[in-house]
């Protein structure tokens, strides 16, 4: 059996479909995986320096009284508390357009 010789010319690659992985470099490199990851981890290292710097005791002074606590824990219990107004006050809207 004899061989076809060869002529050095690189081969041409074959056709792939739509949605099959790229061979090579290009192919194992994820630039969305990587920027998703770095911004996760600076997202974790703002929420870290926000806690620290927030961390000091204050004063809050209600009506009837005065309580003592973490600025952090100020700071996370009043964005929870307008998340929920926020949710309840769109359900009562959502619920008074449909009756009407």
């Amino acid at each position: 059996m004899q061989e076809e010789p060869t002529t050095g010319a690189p081969e041409e690659p074959e056709a792939r479909e739509e949605g099959e992985p790229r061979e090579g470099f290009r192919g194992r490199y994820q630039p969305r995986l990587y920027l998703k990851l770095i911004a996760l981890g600076l997202l974790v290292a703002y929420a870290i320096a926000f806690v620290l710097e927030n961390n000091r005791q204050v004063s809050v002074h209600f009506v009837l009284g005065t309580a003592r606590g973490s600025l952090i824990w100020l700071i996370l219990v009043s964005v929870a508390i307008g998340l929920l107004a926020g949710m309840l006050l769109s359900q009562l809207y959502r619920r008074r357009r449909r009756r009407h």
